[in-house]
């Protein structure tokens, strides 16, 4: 398998015991596949803006009080090389590599492009956990059967996880068709936490943990957070979640499930503003230190005190 080296790899390693593919057990997996983006593009460029930014995230994680990178190591895949496919043939070779790599025993981090990469991680997950839960952080559904009459666009990638029979559980939805409202009220397997709900509702983390099965794959479309925490995204939603709620959602998640891989997508950078891919880069490194350290405390269910 073939990973990068110092000046190239995620957060810099300069350690080759602690980025070789060999010894360790954390890879990312750079999957730079774009085509069927519908409002701004350039989410292509977005996995290797995140290591790049990476490289400035420090080592040391000052609430998990060790340097992560140094417990099981963390490798940099280099690109996967879509060629001329598209669609079921991109969705295809992202399962295969994604297969290979769980068979090799590593928990894979991906960071794509646009949201449809996620199928093909699912459906390799999907092989080895067969009650799998997809744990979608995202300002849109994306549960649309077809979009510009195409079955694999970012907005339909959800519908194709739940062609799959996969149980779902939404945070953060806060745009969508009349259509994906229906499915979704229809769907037993579907459980969708509003935006709007979340603001109401202290119990949201844990209401949304009880729903899911013991396996856990967590996808975050960085646009299911909020436009002033990451503005650099494709299609922006005001009213997203912020850092500090989105990252115990994660954490919790980490804590309390078996939580067996994760990806980041939808980053669309921007010139002359590092601020998206530098947060996300830090966000992927904080949730593989939650993961390699099961560090932290499963947060009490909160109640309401009523007057």
């Amino acid at each position: 398998m073939k990973f990068l080296k110092t000046k190239n790899n995620f957060l810099g390693i300069s350690e080759k015991e602690k980025y070789s593919y060999d010894t360790c057990k954390y890879v990312i997996q750079q999957v730079p596949y774009e085509h069927t983006s519908s409002y701004l593009e350039g989410s292509k460029f977005g996995p290797e803006a995140m290591v790049k930014a990476s490289q400035f995230v420090e080592f040391y994680d000052e609430e998990l009080d060790q340097e992560t990178y140094k417990e099981h190591g963390i490798c940099t895949l280099e690109p996967i090389d879509f060629g001329k496919k598209i669609d079921q043939k991109a969705v295809d070779l992202i399962e295969k590599n994604t297969s290979k790599l769980i068979e090799d025993g590593k928990f894979v981090f991906s960071l794509g492009a646009e949201h449809t990469v996620t199928y093909g991680f699912v459906k390799a997950y999907h092989k080895k956990y067969p009650n799998l839960t997809v744990l979608q952080f995202d300002a849109h559904s994306d549960l649309r059967d077809t979009y510009h009459d195409n079955k694999f666009s970012h907005a339909s990638v959800m519908a194709r996880v739940h062609d799959e029979g996969i149980n779902l559980c939404q945070a953060g939805i806060r745009a969508q068709c009349i259509e994906e409202a229906q499915l979704i009220k229809n769907a037993k397997n579907i459980h969708t936490f509003y935006a709007h709900q979340i603001r109401t509702n202290p119990n949201w983390i844990q209401d949304i943990i009880d729903k899911m099965t013991d396996d856990v794959y967590i996808t975050i479309d960085a646009d299911g957070f909020d436009p002033s925490v990451i503005p650099a995204v494709g299609t922006a939603e005001p009213n997203g979640l912020f850092w500090n709620e989105s990252v115990e959602l994660f954490k919790q998640t980490i804590l309390q499930k078996n939580v067996v891989g994760i990806d980041i997508v939808e980053c669309a950078p921007v010139k002359e503003n590092i601020l998206s891919e530098y947060t996300l880069a830090k966000l992927a490194y904080k949730l593989i230190g939650y993961h390699s350290s099961k560090k932290g405390t499963v947060a009490p269910k909160k109640t309401v005190k009523s007057k």
